[in-house]
């Protein structure tokens, strides 16, 4: 499954992003990991989740994030859910199609692994509403 916080910058997707992380951690036995843009959460997220600065592997791009958390499925058996927090800056895009895609790309990943994806996602959303009927879930609060 593919869920995501949508909103405009500062609407409290971080937030929200890092406690479903630590229930999950909470709730689960397998792994849960937390993809992010530097370390600023590692205080927030708890210990038994690990926390992935993608700036350590160079990860940019719609390509490269999918295989990116493709990788963290196939290097973990029991991956239960993957948080992705500013997924716009990590794809480096703001156009909705290509946000879209990406969307469906892990959806296909998901049902493949199991793993349950959450992504904080800087957009209305309105302007992907379309994909979620059909794909994902938009969590609203």
């Amino acid at each position: 499954m593919v869920q995501l916080l949508t909103g405009t910058k500062g609407t409290g997707k971080t937030k929200r992003l890092i406690a479903k992380a630590n229930a999950a951690v909470e709730a689960t036995k397998g792994y849960v990991a937390v993809v992010a843009i530097g370390l600023d959460l590692r205080y927030d997220i708890s210990k038994q989740a690990r926390l992935i600065n993608v700036r350590e592997y160079n990860v940019e791009g719609e390509d490269m994030l999918l295989g990116f958390l493709g990788g963290i499925c196939a290097g973990n058996y029991d991956v239960t859910d993957i948080f992705v927090d500013s997924t716009l800056k990590i794809l480096d895009t703001k156009d909705p199609e290509v946000i879209k895609r990406f969307i469906r790309r892990l959806e296909a990943l998901s049902k493949q692994t199991s793993a349950n994806f959450l992504l904080s996602v800087s957009i209305e959303t309105s302007a992907i509403a379309d994909v979620a009927d059909d794909v994902i879930q938009i969590l609203k609060d």
